[in-house]
């Protein structure tokens, strides 16, 4: 099977089957620990940068306004390092680490997605449409450590965050600042 691909016809699903067959036959050695931030990006950013492989952007987002990022395979695991670090330090989270994320789809979701996957930390996503018990209950179930949300929609959270007994560090997405929140765009 081929897919295309902004006008690149590439054989993707057939290589993935093909490795995963190797995998199976024992063709190839699986991983004793797998981390898709420095197992693959990283890789094809190495692949890339040597003019191994063809250079395609890693993320592209287009907002409804036409505001467009694009990132290609060596900034998306630069930054996903730096918000990595921003994680574990900043937010003081370690390897097993919850994250509660409740953000609108913004590059800033998967950034901070592919840095806990690099860190360790679980990823825990919420849709901005949750309510503050809904907010409550994951929150407490997930031993969560972290909050990570809008400048918009944080307002909103702050209701809920003091019954929280595991939250240590809160962590908002966007232009503007509140107080007792950590600024993502700044310690990055």
């Amino acid at each position: 099977p081929c897919r295309s691909f902004h006008g690149n016809n590439r054989l993707l699903t057939s290589q993935i089957v093909s490795y995963y067959e190797s995998i199976n036959q024992c063709k190839k050695e699986l991983p004793e620990y797998f981390n898709f931030a420095s197992d693959v990006l990283d890789e094809w950013a190495r692949l890339e940068k040597d003019g191994r492989r063809p250079a395609n952007p890693a993320f592209w987002w287009v907002s409804a306004e036409g505001e467009e990022v694009k990132w290609s395979f060596a900034e998306l695991g630069s930054l996903s390092r730096k918000a990595a670090n921003v994680l574990s330090e900043a937010c003081a989270l370690q390897r097993g680490d919850r994250a509660v994320a409740v953000l609108p789809r913004v590059p800033e979701w998967w950034l901070l997605n592919v840095a806990c996957v690099r860190a360790g930390i679980v990823f825990i996503p919420g849709t901005s449409q949750l309510t503050a018990k809904d907010i409550s209950y994951r929150l407490q179930a997930s031993k969560a450590k972290c909050i990570i949300t809008s400048d918009t929609l944080a307002p909103a959270l702050e209701s809920v965050l003091p019954s929280s007994q595991f939250l240590k560090s809160k962590l908002i997405v966007g232009r503007g600042s509140r107080d007792g929140w950590l600024n993502f765009k700044e310690l990055l």
